[in-house]
């Protein structure tokens, strides 16, 4: 392990931290920049990679579950900062290079036991905007739904 990567014990949880880096794959920069400037301490971010935007291949499935399929490839960035010994990955959809950087922030920020709490509410308020806008999108679509049924002849 190369020196001063990781040497803080962290007490989150693979799942807990695989959860948040997705959340944060999806937060708005706005919302990550708002984050950042409210934290009364902020530490000094050291860049370990990026942001490098690349190509990804994004996978379909038939039927949401039948066989896999190369759909086609998306723009994405990803960035690695180095914040108190802990290192941080985010990545994004599309090419914004600086909100790629602010989610490895937070989710460094995260396993540090002293900034834990704020990456939670991040994480938190990015969660319940995500839920609003599901919820948002059902309703729209429920209104439009339209229910078929087959009326059976007799036979003339």
């Amino acid at each position: 392990m190369a020196p001063g990567v990781n040497q803080i014990p962290s007490d989150i949880a693979p799942e807990r931290r695989r959860e948040a880096m997705g959340l944060l794959a999806k937060a708005t920069r706005s919302e990550l920049e708002q984050a950042w400037a409210a934290l009364p301490k902020r530490p000094e971010a050291e860049p370990v990679r990026g942001p490098e935007t690349g190509l990804v291949m994004v996978r379909g499935r038939i039927g949401g579950g039948g066989q896999p399929f190369n759909l086609g490839e998306v723009t994405a960035t990803r960035a690695s900062v180095r914040l108190q010994g802990v290192v941080g990955h985010g990545q994004a959809l599309g090419t914004d290079g600086e909100k790629a950087r602010l989610a490895a922030v937070f989710d460094a920020l995260l396993q540090l036991p002293e900034h834990a709490p704020a990456a939670e509410r991040l994480l938190a308020e990015i969660a319940e905007r995500i839920e609003g806008e599901d919820t948002r999108k059902a309703r729209e679509t429920a209104a439009t739904r339209v229910d078929f049924f087959t009326m059976v002849r007799g036979d003339d």
